[in-house]
């Protein structure tokens, strides 16, 4: 899949607890906020909970609807048919932007077929989109799985430490193996205290030094977005002029335009 047919996709990684769902979140914002619409935002992350940042309720998740697909697929229907029908059910629908969520990883047995359709499905489905945004998990399988394999922008976040950063780079090398064509690789080093600590940036250049990684920038720590996710309210509400708000949209602006 690539922007040719359809959709520019950008993807976001790094490790659990790095912040990028609350990432995902603002690039939404940011992309909806500046007319790059329409989007179609993808969360491929079993434990990630965008909707919850985003305001939004999951009736459906792709990954049980796969399951479904093997015993539930009526005489006359054809899996094909099966699975486009009910993913066109399950995209949640907001303003400027839609939302599917792939649900837990696959369990025993094997879901080649499944994901081949659902790949088929997704390619379909991101003609109708500006914009295929890609929440992912470290490992990110899911490019593979949903036949990712240009992608014009891939955010990987960090935390503000030695290990934050290393995975971080780890994560970008990560694409050659699964053999996914990235036009930018960038790195987001996330929650970082208002002093950067000089430690801290030497591991930043030295990770964009010895890959093909482009330094996006620090966002601070957010008072304003902890608050917002402890109160499961919407990202989508902060104002701009919030901090890392600010810091985001300047980097999204930066890479995207």
């Amino acid at each position: 899949m690539n922007s040719s047919h359809g959709a520019e996709i950008i993807a976001m990684a790094g490790k659990g607890g790095t912040g990028k769902t609350t990432l995902t979140a603002l690039l939404i914002k940011y992309l909806v906020e500046s007319g790059m619409t329409p989007v179609l935002a993808v969360d491929a992350d079993a434990n990630a909970n965008l909707n919850e940042l985003l305001g939004l309720k999951v009736d459906v998740t792709l990954g049980e609807i796969r399951d479904r697909m093997k015993t539930e697929t009526p005489q006359g229907m054809t899996k094909n048919e099966f699975m486009e029908f009910h993913i066109n059910q399950a995209i949640i629908e907001a303003t400027g932007f839609d939302l599917l969520v792939m649900g837990q990883p696959e369990g025993p047995g094997c879901y080649c077929m499944a994901n081949s359709i659902l790949a088929q499905v997704m390619e379909k489905l991101a003609r109708n989109y500006r914009y295929l945004l890609v929440d992912n998990e470290a490992g990110m399988e899911h490019l593979s799985r949903l036949n990712l394999r240009k992608i014009h922008t891939l955010f990987v976040v960090s935390d503000p430490s030695a290990r934050g950063v290393l995975t971080a780079a780890r994560i970008a090398d990560l694409t050659k193996s699964l053999q996914v064509d990235v036009k930018q690789k960038v790195l987001v080093v996330n929650r970082v205290p208002e002093d950067i600590p000089e430690a801290l940036d030497n591991h930043v250049k030295d990770a964009v030094a010895k890959t093909d990684l482009n330094f996006g920038g620090y966002l601070p720590a957010s008072q304003e977005i902890f608050q917002k996710e402890m109160a499961q309210e919407s990202l989508l509400d902060l104002p701009q002029e919030t901090p890392a708000v600010r810091n985001a949209f300047e980097i999204f602006r930066k890479f995207l335009g």
